[in-house]
């Protein structure tokens, strides 16, 4: 049985990054692996250390 690896998501790239709504600014939910627009109301997932900022990826925040 292997166990799943969790890639660490680079902080440092959260400066470079804007929502692709809003082009507004992103939170990092570490917890979640998710990167968090307020002003859009999405998160978007982190696959492997890499944020998938599509979207049709995204998930809308209740």
């Amino acid at each position: 049985m292997s166990e799943a690896k969790t890639v660490a998501f680079d902080r440092h790239m959260l400066e470079a990054l804007v929502c692709p709504k809003t082009q507004g600014v992103l939170e990092y939910d570490a917890e979640a692996q998710e990167l968090i627009s307020k002003a859009a109301n999405l998160a978007f997932p982190i696959r492997n250390g890499i944020p998938v900022m599509l979207l049709d990826e995204a998930r809308v925040l209740e």
